[in-house]
């Protein structure tokens, strides 16, 4: 544990030096504002990964949701959520899409005070999975990374604990600092076929690309211990959210609107891929969804916070409940 704790010092280092910026101030109510009025920032820049779970954003702008509440929302794609994670404190980003492993950490290491506004998306099978050459007859199961090269977004996020999970449950203990290879998705794929790396933890498109390169899928990394595993919400920074309640609020009304339409109607996730995201509307129409939820569960968050903890990332006692901003009231 004592290991795990000290690689996370960058985070630290990095982060830390950073400073919390945010806009505005205004009245401490969240109320439905109609329109742009009383709204504390009407501007905002949400950061995004360009993978399913993000599909509520593109919801939102292409249903006008944000128009509704007087909003003028545009995407900035980002690399992964750790990677987004300093931008948001500087105040480049005014929300962002993370994901949760990265920003217990973040919050953990004392890089910055965060907030959750809204859940958004939950794992099922084969959403992210563990590929390797398909000729590579050395790994074929998740029992065979030892010792191997692996390819993650971005390092001490979903994509390491979700693959070293998957290996400890195959009896293999990975070595964080000398077997993770943090590198863009769409790269993966190339570093993978020249040998750079062993093996790629990747979600989709780029499942579906990779397959049709000819890679293997090794194992599904959210099955067993992260089956349904908690992935990502839409988190601001704490001074933000205190600072632009009337703001908050309008964003929630109008993602809450959006998240309810990917929860319930597939369809409309199909079409909302393609715009954001390198998933054509065929691959959208077959690829495997996760879950994308309505609400924000403190039980949900508790069970990210229990398996960090579990994993030696993250001490006993992480309170999930400081995370937690209270959701807007319905109009």
């Amino acid at each position: 544990m004592r290991r795990l704790f000290a690689g996370r010092t960058l985070i630290v280092g990095v982060l830390a030096a950073l400073t919390l910026s945010a806009c505005g101030s205004g009245e401490p109510e969240a109320t439905a504002t109609g329109g742009s009025g009383g709204l504390e920032k009407t501007a905002l820049t949400i950061g995004v990964v360009a993978v399913p779970d993000a599909a509520p954003i593109q919801i939102a702008l292409d249903r006008g949701f944000f128009k509704e509440e007087g909003l003028d929302v545009k995407i900035s794609v980002e690399v992964g959520g750790a990677a987004a994670t300093p931008k948001l404190v500087a105040g480049q980003l005014d929300a962002m899409l993370g994901n949760y492993v990265a920003l217990f950490l973040a919050q953990q290491a004392g890089a910055g005070k965060f907030k959750v506004v809204a859940d958004s998306y939950q794992a099922a099978p084969d959403n992210f999975v563990i590929m390797a050459k398909g000729d590579n007859a050395a790994i074929n199961t998740a029992a065979d990374l030892a010792g191997k090269k692996i390819a993650v977004n971005t390092l001490n996020a979903i994509g390491t604990l979700a693959v070293t999970a998957t290996a400890k449950v195959a009896g293999v203990t990975i070595n964080e600092k000398e077997q993770y290879v943090a590198m863009p998705l769409p790269e993966m794929g190339a570093a993978l076929e020249t040998g750079t790396v062993d093996a790629i933890w990747v979600a989709e498109p780029f499942i579906s690309a990779n397959a049709k390169a000819g890679a293997k899928k090794v194992a599904d990394s959210m099955a067993g211990p992260l089956e349904n595993f908690p992935i990502a919400g839409w988190v601001m920074t704490d001074k933000f959210t205190s600072e632009n309640p009337k703001t908050v609020a309008a964003f929630q009304r109008a993602l809450r609107k959006a998240q309810n339409l990917a929860a319930s109607d597939r369809k409309v996730v199909e079409e909302a891929l393609p715009k954001y995201t390198k998933i054509d509307a065929a691959t959208a129409a077959v690829i495997a969804l996760g879950t994308y939820s309505t609400s924000l569960s403190e039980a949900r968050l508790q069970r990210v916070a229990d398996t960090l903890t579990e994993y030696g990332m993250i001490p006993a006692g992480f309170d999930v409940k400081a995370l937690m901003a209270p959701a807007a009231p319905a109009q």
